[in-house]
């Protein structure tokens, strides 16, 4: 079993400077460990304490690493983030996906509705009549297209109107808004209502294990969006059931399969950072993941004693600008971002006591803030497994998809 660590496991570190040096591998290039991959998919699967987990693929972006997650028990369907991609797996030969986000691409909602394996498969994502109105008007008679009612799960603060604490998604809130909503999936012919979706971001993206002050503030939070959500959300559901028999309830999220799982209005969860374990999960209490995926930059200058400079390294998460959003440099250890220059398109200069030791040419390790945004960066990932073996999983951007 992995031991706990943000570093590179010895068989990547040996392995890839012979790739490089032998011209089979070019960096920059992404790393995926494979057995730490599949420790993280086990984790996950006991922290889901039964229910089964559908993959979101936002986290993965590669159908190599869909398909080797969606291979481990516990795991169960996908969790897509655009209908163009949705589409794209089923032509891949996968089944049951719902996408987590609203689609109002119309040629995509078109070529969905007029499928038939398509609509079998595909689940698409509504907060609002408009959504249904789009949906409808795509099936132009057809159908049915199967919906899924996504929920808001915000924190919302006593006393302070307005503000909430989340990802802003849905305006659907309340057990009412929620029944009026599916009565009115029900008068449209072409819609079939399926599922709902009450994803608490706030609670699976924010660390419960950071010390001091801002530590405190982050578990109030957490603790706090659940005892609110967890009541509201069934009450949703249940106004739902009252006019539809659901096939699935989807909440959580890699950060909150614990907490989640205990909600008996939920049926499954979903998950795909953690099979990763980008640096953002460092600091979760209960999270025993081994970091999975890493990227590489070789040293191309060394513009001073106790400074090196590598090619490219400014692969910058999403979400708000901030210094958690920056790669983090893990191997060799000891190396920091200037202060003046930072991560860069082009070059990243890094100093610290390592870098009195490299030379030109050398690969310097780093983890992505969050997950799948690193696959963004190179056609395909090199997959390594315990025993040196490697081969290549194509990334979404390898097999020209472009899916927005």
């Amino acid at each position: 079993m992995p031991t706990a660590s943000p570093h590179p496991a010895s068989h990547l570190i040996e392995l890839l400077p012979r790739l490089i040096g032998s011209g089979e591998v070019a960096a920059p290039c992404a790393v995926v460990d494979t057995h730490a991959f599949d420790h993280n998919a086990a984790r996950m699967r006991e922290r889901a304490a039964g229910l089964p987990i559908r993959v979101a693929s936002k986290s993965l972006r590669s159908v190599a690493a869909l398909r080797r997650a969606l291979d481990h028990d516990g795991y169960s369907g996908i969790l897509a983030y655009t209908l163009p991609e949705a589409i794209h797996l089923v032509r891949e030969g996968f089944t049951d996906i719902v996408v987590a986000y609203p689609s109002v691409h119309t040629a995509a909602l078109a070529q969905l509705a007029s499928d038939t394996a398509l609509r079998r498969e595909i689940t698409i994502m509504v907060d609002s009549v408009d959504h249904l109105e789009l949906a409808a008007a795509a099936a132009a008679g057809g159908g049915p297209v199967r919906v899924c009612i996504d929920i808001d799960c915000t924190l919302r603060v006593p006393g302070v109107p307005g503000f909430a604490i989340g990802p802003r998604r849905s305006p659907i809130r309340t057990p009412e808004q929620a029944r009026t909503l599916a009565a009115e999936v029900l008068r449209r012919p072409a819609l079939k209502l399926v599922g709902v979706m009450g994803y608490e971001g706030q609670v699976a993206s924010v660390a419960d294990a950071e010390p001091g002050a801002a530590g405190a503030v982050k578990r109030w939070l957490r603790s706090a969006s659940m005892a609110q959500l967890v009541p509201r959300r069934a009450d949703c559901v249940a106004a739902v059931r009252e006019l539809a028999d659901l096939e699935f309830v989807n909440g959580g999220g890699t950060g909150s399969l614990d907490v989640s799982a205990v909600d008996d209005s939920l049926t499954e969860l979903a998950a795909g950072s953690g099979f990763y374990t980008p640096v953002i999960f460092d600091r979760f209490a209960d999270i025993d993941h081994v970091p999975a995926a890493f990227f590489v930059c070789q040293v191309s200058r060394l513009p001073a004693p106790g400074w090196a400079t590598v090619n490219s390294g400014g692969w910058i998460a999403s979400g708000p600008p901030a210094a958690d959003r920056v790669p983090v440099p893990v191997y060799p250890q000891g190396l920091g971002y200037s202060a003046t220059e930072g991560a860069g398109e082009v070059q990243t200069p890094l100093h610290g006591s390592a870098a009195r030791h490299l030379r030109i040419g050398d690969p310097v390790w780093f983890r992505h803030a969050k997950a799948g945004e690193m696959t963004e960066h190179v056609d395909h990932v090199i997959a390594v497994d315990y025993d040196g073996a490697h081969h290549e999983w194509d990334t979404y951007r390898g097999q020209g998809w472009t899916l927005r």
